[in-house]
């Protein structure tokens, strides 16, 4: 799956996260953020980012 095609699906989750409160949209958003870490394309500054996110959103039920 491309980059761009993860930041998609990471921030329409995002949105429906926050929208609904979906507790698995949190879940899947931060999955995805968890991938977009792994790729050696990220800065260190997007990486601390996507992992703070990541964190908050499996964190906030």
């Amino acid at each position: 799956m491309l980059a761009s095609e993860l930041w998609a699906g990471a921030l329409s989750l995002l949105l429906i996260h926050h929208e609904s409160g979906c507790p698995h949209s949190a879940l899947n958003a931060a999955l995805i953020l968890d991938r977009l870490c792994e790729s050696d394309e990220l800065d260190d500054e997007t990486r601390q980012l996507c992992e703070r996110a990541s964190s908050r959103l499996l964190h906030c039920h």
